[in-house]
Formats: C-alpha cells, structure tokens, sequence
C-alpha cells in the first residue's frame, strides 16, 4: 500500500510539473488594453467621449489615419481624481505601431499638456501614422497628472504592409532632413555596447575572486579594513577618473557638433477653446435610478422638461463609451464598435415627442451586456455608488441636444 501511495505522489508531483512547465510557454497575445480594469466610477465620472470617427479600419504602413470627435469634462468630476488641471491628450494603443504626427483641440495644436475646464466640451482629432503591420486595439484617451490614464473607446483597426518600409523623416530647424526611425542608430548601439563592456568589465574585476561567504566572514571577523586592496583603491579610482574624463570629452565634442539645440518643451497650454454653449432648452431630473443585477440593466425615473420651441425625443444614453440607442428613434450610420454599441438598448415607457412646454416623468432602461462585459455593474460595490453620463434628445430636424446626468445608483438583487 505504501508502495502504491509513492507511486501516486511521484505521478501527481510529475504532472504538476508539466503543467506548470507548459503555462510557463504558453504567453497568449494581449487582444486590448485592459480598460475594463479600470473602476467604473471613473470611466463615468469624467471624461464623456462622443461622437468618436475612426477615419480608416484598414491602413497600410507610412499611410496615415485620425481620429477625431468630442470629449465632455463631467462637472461632477469624483474628488478622489486629481483635476483635470494639467491633461495631455492622447492614443491607447499597444506600444508604437503608429506614431502620432499631431494632436488637436479645438482647432488648436497640443503638443504639450492642456488644462481644460470641468462642464466644458471640446472637440479634438489626433493624426496617426501606421508603423507596425498587425490588428490593433486604438482608443482616444487622456492623461491627467495625478489621476492616471482615462481610456475612452476603442476600436480594431488593421495596419497591412512591412515595417522595413517604415519611415519617418522630418526636417530640423537647421534645414536638414533626418528619418527619425534610423537617425544615428548605429551611434546608439555603440555607446550601449560600450558602456555595457565597461560594466562587465568593473563587475568582472570584483569578482574574480570569492565574492560572498569568505567576505561574510571576514566583515563577522572585524577584518572589513583587509578587504580592499590598495591595487584594488587604484583600479576603482582609474575606473571613477576614466568615465568622467569621457563624458566631459563626449559632452564637448557632442557641443561642437550640434551647436543648436532646443529643450524639451514642456509647459501647460491655457486656453483651449471649449464648444460654443447654447442656453439649454431640455431640463432632466433624476428621480431614482437603479441597477437591475439579473438583468443587467439600468432603470431610472427622469423628470423632463423641454423649454425649447421644438418637440424631443430621447435617443441615447452615453456611459463610459457604451452607447444606448432607441433604434426607433436614432439608427448609428458612425460605424461605432460593435461590443459598446447597444442599437436597441434604451427603452422609453413613453417615448412619443414631448411638446414644447411640456414636463413628464418616464421610466428609461438601459439594458445590455456590456454593463457585465465592461464591467460597469462593479459601480454598485463603491464606497460612493453614483453614475453618471450624458442623454441626448433627438429633434424633428435632426439635431441633436445633450444634458448630463448625475445620481445614486441603488442595487436591486431580485
């Protein structure tokens, strides 16, 4: 018996091994960028991307693309986020498989840091450039010192071609013209080389002789003083007065070759031009708002009330990128990915035009997978469970008005 016991462990001590041997080789490809990690109070709570445009889903390698629509910086802005008071606009994509040749906001360029104002809308665009051939996850996104980045949607875009054919040239003040993808890149891998020898080189010379236990031993011994020869002194110091006196002829050197440089530029731009305002003419009250767990939906009791001289309808509840559509009212011809885009996801009890004048209370659900997918359900189990986003009514002309939305979020469990 105790035989077969052995046996039995030795088999189950094999077999963990494989399987621990095997997940070791097996390394997956990332298929996005992990926004649904993100907490779901801050997705909501702001920046509100909207009318997003991917200009190509297919692009070849030095073939260029943008992307380009509006960002809302919601006003109810959570006081666990640092202010968006220095923000820099930005791509998610997996490393550079493109590069960004311009970023805009409102008309102006941003090649620096923003500050924007909460309650404010901006429209923005950013030129990219295919460099990596490959099916790639592109998001718009935000940088904001102190509260990390803000991931808006994204969408698969497909660069064709060979990177071998990638360039990038660009002209220097100067009047010269340079590729930046191959400038002075067998300069870099010398000095890499170079000074990488150096470091083997003084690692090697340490420890040529028993490094550890025999010098434990001596320092445990009060003998710490004999450990350092002087020979060893003179090399150290060789080693300290070699290096510095090969920067500073580097550096001179360096000088008298590029005699015109400029810093790094990195101040704060003021002074983005948000969106016109116009007075609003559709007034929304949240009377309650819920979240359904079983049935992955949202209902709230909105009270509204149209000021305007023309007749609205709901269309669109926009959350954290996820679009809700009442497709009997507004059909998306945007192109919108597919996996944030619910086409008959907003339901309206009583969704017939509301008159100019006329104030009436509905109960609205947004219902769809993507609050599980997406991981906007986990809102319910925050310290301070509220939502937010924006609603926009559809008018008989077509144009549409937005209004925000703030409120508590209450979990229903049956």
């Amino acid at each position: 018996m105790k035989l077969i016991k052995d046996k039995v462990a030795k088999l189950s001590f094999v077999a963990l091994l494989m399987t621990v041997t095997a997940a070791m080789f097996y390394t997956p490809t990332a298929s996005a960028h992990g926004e649904k990690s993100q907490a779901a109070f801050m997705r909501m709570r702001t920046i509100h991307w909207y009318d997003l445009h991917w200009s190509k889903e297919t692009v070849a390698v030095n073939e260029t693309m943008t992307v380009n629509g509006k960002f809302h910086v919601f006003a109810g802005w959570p006081e666990t986020v640092d202010k968006p008071e220095s923000s820099f606009l930005n791509i998610g994509i997996p490393g550079p498989v493109f590069i960004r040749q311009g970023s805009w906001i409102g008309g102006k360029l941003v090649p620096r840091s923003v500050a924007l104002e909460l309650g404010e809308t901006y429209e923005f665009k950013v030129l990219l450039r295919a460099r990596r051939p490959g099916d790639w996850h592109v998001h718009s996104m935000m940088n904001v010192e102190g509260g990390g980045p803000i991931i808006g949607p994204g969408k698969w875009v497909t660069i064709t071609g060979s990177m071998k054919s990638f360039t990038n040239p660009v002209t220097t003040l100067t009047g010269d013209t340079i590729d930046l993808e191959t400038y002075n890149r067998e300069n870099t891998y010398f000095w890499h080389t170079f000074w990488f020898v150096v470091g083997l080189a003084w690692v090697g010379f340490w420890i040529r002789k028993p490094v550890f236990v025999p010098r434990l031993l001596a320092v445990d011994a009060g003998k710490a003083n004999t450990l350092i020869t002087d020979g060893e002194k003179k090399v150290g110091m060789a080693f300290a007065a070699g290096t510095m006196a090969l920067v500073a002829f580097l550096m001179q050197t360096t000088n008298d070759k590029y005699p015109v440089t400029t810093p790094l530029q990195a101040g704060l731009l003021r002074g983005m031009i948000p969106i016109e305002k116009h007075a609003p003419t559709i007034s929304v009250k949240v009377d309650d708002a819920t979240y359904r767990v079983p049935g992955r939906a949202m209902q709230m009791t909105l009270t509204i009330t149209n000021n305007g001289d023309e007749p609205v309808r709901l269309a669109e509840f926009n959350t954290a990128g996820v679009r809700f559509l009442d497709s009997k009212v507004w059909e998306d011809d945007t192109n919108y990915p597919d996996d944030l885009l619910a086409e008959d996801g907003l339901s309206v009890s009583d969704n017939s035009a509301i008159a100019p004048g006329e104030k009436r209370t509905v109960e609205v659900t947004a219902s769809d997978a993507a609050w599980e997918v997406y991981r906007l359900a986990d809102l319910i189990y925050d310290p301070d469970s509220r939502f937010a986003g924006l609603l926009f009514f559809s008018k008989e002309n077509g144009q549409r008005e937005m209004v925000t939305v703030d409120a508590p979020l209450i979990p229903s469990f049956i």
